[in-house]
């Protein structure tokens, strides 16, 4: 390419139709060999656009170019000096190392061909070593540059002079050796000067901060130099969770303050990942608050000491969305843009043993330090939740820990157990809560499995714990459990039973009496999954045409229906027991199912709510009536005075 071919070119070697490399021969019919332009502005919009999240990279770029030069340098003379110097006073940015250098063949093989890597080009064996592996290289500093200046003296022919490259964002470059003083030492100095638009990004306190965020953990000396001529270094090595500390104690302390630096919180506690066969070094935080498991993780990744992403959110397991990581790695690939983990094979087996070592910590705290676990517990229970449904072991190991609501209160599961080894649980909220004080005062072992991942685990309680039997709540579970009324008692309501029975059956209930308690609770909706879907499948059947009304009829079931149980123990009961007006009755029948039907926070059919517009307006009218009658008193029974005290002491 001249020096002032406006457009880059990627060369193609000339083929016959064989393939073997010889031009085509010929009057007429062989076909003319031409070579691909590229053209370097559109390709600049590709990379700032598409390819790269934000004009930042350009910083990587050079320190990633400077540290392969360098390791490149130190493989063929491994005495020679190792340094980065970062350079930036507000009108260009200056790089410079002491790595290998390029000599003017190299220049415009290197430096001008689109795709081509020294990292890459005879250097397969060695590529672990270096950071740059996609041949992009300097045309990345393009997004912020107006023109890119390469000083490079080559420490494979000393005897070379040094040469200059200087590229133009138009396209076009010019190459030319320089005298022997320009460059003394083997090396490279790389000259940006901004576009316009770009100038915030060359900034000095911009350049440092990036550089800083980078390079912290390159393995060479790197330091930068602002307007006032003094340098600092950019590098801290070792890693914090690698650095010696007198005590363990010293240690969590100084992890904590590196992670409030690089994540902005304190943690719960640190976890160690180390992994030496996969290239693996870092550590986990644990956050010190809950997040939901939706929430995607933002974790922090070096790869061979540059800073590759602080998004990596396919790094481990979803269900450890409780920590947050920082690590740096040699083994794992970077996807093009260098910006995120190429998710392979490899990236696979690094996340399940990631995911290893957080469950093996979870077991050191269980085994010998029982007070930091519940610690964890107390903030992070789902995720350990989410982690036992699919292994058995640490199930068993967090049983004595994991907190589940249960009639007996906030218990763990392993509690629960032993005290009641039949469980029954709810799969809603809302039903657990209308059932937990009844289920607690006549001994019935219910767990709210409404939550997340509780269903899962209650259903894998009896692999772990022999004797022990887990089936959902049903209506005549809950029934069962209920004191029945004296027969002689129940034969005297029988009329008001069947008036209760008649109203409520077109509604799909059932109408049972019981004595429980807490006595001030008149009526108890009970009902299971089978009676909802009949309840639902009915409801549709008398919406649905001639057709689906046919087919809905045809899957009409045997399914236990709802049940209104209602507590012979509550005073208001008794009264309307006691009523001797039928149609009275039977609208203070309507309006407990009302009330119990609220109670257990279920969605109303438009049934349900027009029975509830309809009894309260009946209820309004009687009451209202001036030849209302007056309802019996009601004389007390041989439990009455028992159940005054115990509603004087609810």
């Amino acid at each position: 390419m001249s020096p002032d071919a406006p457009e880059s070119s990627v060369s193609v070697p000339d083929t016959d139709a064989a393939g073997t490399g010889t031009a085509a021969t010929g009057t007429g019919t062989g076909p003319e060999v031409n070579t691909f332009q590229v053209d370097l502005r559109g390709l600049v919009d590709l990379l700032s656009h598409h390819l790269y999240s934000s004009p930042r990279v350009y910083v990587r770029e050079l320190l990633q170019n400077a540290v392969d030069a360098v390791t490149a340098r130190l493989r063929l003379d491994p005495g020679a000096p190792a340094r980065i110097r970062l350079t930036a006073d507000g009108s260009s940015v200056v790089m410079a190392d002491s790595g290998i250098g390029l000599t003017a063949d190299e220049v415009h093989t290197l430096l001008a061909t689109i795709g081509r890597s020294s990292k890459r080009d005879g250097l397969e064996n060695a590529r672990q070593e270096f950071l740059g592996q996609f041949g992009i290289g300097l045309l990345a500093c393009f997004v912020v540059a107006r023109t890119i200046r390469v000083v490079s003296r080559s420490a494979r022919t000393p005897e070379a002079p040094p040469v200059e490259w200087l590229a133009r964002d138009d396209g076009s470059y010019t190459v030319r050796t320089l005298p022997h003083e320009a460059r003394p030492e083997p090396g490279t100095t790389v000259h940006l000067t901004p576009r316009p638009g770009a100038e915030e990004w060359t900034e000095p306190a911009r350049v440092a901060a990036l550089a800083a965020d980078f390079g912290s953990l390159l393995p060479y000396e790197t330091t930068f130099t602002g307007p006032d001529a003094t340098g600092r270094p950019l590098t801290e090595r070792p890693a914090a969770w690698d650095r010696p500390y007198p005590t363990p104690t010293a240690r969590r302390v100084a992890l904590a303050g590196h992670c409030a630096r690089v994540f902005g919180f304190t943690p719960l506690d640190s976890i160690d990942l180390d992994l030496p066969v996969a290239g693996v070094r870092g550590v986990a935080y644990v956050l010190p608050s809950a997040t939901s498991p939706a929430q995607r993780a933002a974790h922090r990744v070096y790869l061979k000491g540059m800073l590759l992403t602080e998004r990596a959110d396919n790094l481990l397991p979803d269900w450890a969305f409780f920590v947050r990581v920082v690590l740096d790695t040699d083994t794992l690939r970077p996807t093009a843009s260098r910006e995120n983990l190429y998710d392979d094979d490899t990236l696979a087996a690094v996340r399940e043993a990631l995911g290893g070592r957080i469950r093996g910590w979870l077991g050191e705290l269980a085994a010998g330090d029982p007070d930091r676990l519940a610690a964890f517990l107390s903030v992070h229970h789902l995720g350990v939740k989410s982690m036992a449904r699919h292994d058995p072991d640490l199930f068993a190991l967090m049983l004595p820990w994991l907190p589940f609501e249960t009639s007996d209160g906030q218990v763990t599961l392993d509690d629960f157990a032993r005290a009641h080894p039949r469980i029954h649980f709810t799969r809603t909220v809302e039903e657990f809560r209308q059932v937990a004080p009844i289920a607690a005062a006549h001994g019935l072992g219910v767990v709210n499995a409404g939550y997340t991942y509780d269903a899962d685990l209650l259903a894998l309680l009896p692999t772990v714990r022999e004797g022990v039997t887990v089936t959902e709540l049903d209506a005549g579970s809950v029934t069962a459990h209920l004191d029945p009324v004296a027969p002689e008692a129940e034969l005297a309501l029988a009329s008001f039973l069947a008036t209760a029975r008649t109203r409520l059956d077109p509604l799909g209930c059932d109408v049972a009496l019981r004595s429980f308690h807490p006595l001030t609770v008149p009526a108890l909706f009970l009902d299971d999954r089978e009676a909802r879907h009949e309840r639902d499948r009915a409801a549709a059947e008398e919406g649905a045409d001639q057709l689906w009304s046919g087919i809905l009829g045809a899957l009409r079931g045997s399914a236990p229906r709802a049940r209104l149980v209602l507590n012979h123990n509550n005073p208001l009961v008794r009264r309307i027991a006691a009523v001797t007006d039928g149609e009275l009755a039977g609208t203070a029948v309507e309006s407990l199912y009302g009330q119990a039907l609220l109670m257990s926070q279920r969605p109303l059919r438009p049934a349900d709510t027009s029975l509830l517009n309809r009894a309260f307006l009946d209820l309004l009218e009687w009451a209202t009536h001036p030849t209302a009658p007056s309802a019996p008193t009601v004389p007390p029974s041989a439990d009455a005075p028992r159940a005054a005290h115990e509603e004087g002491d609810q």
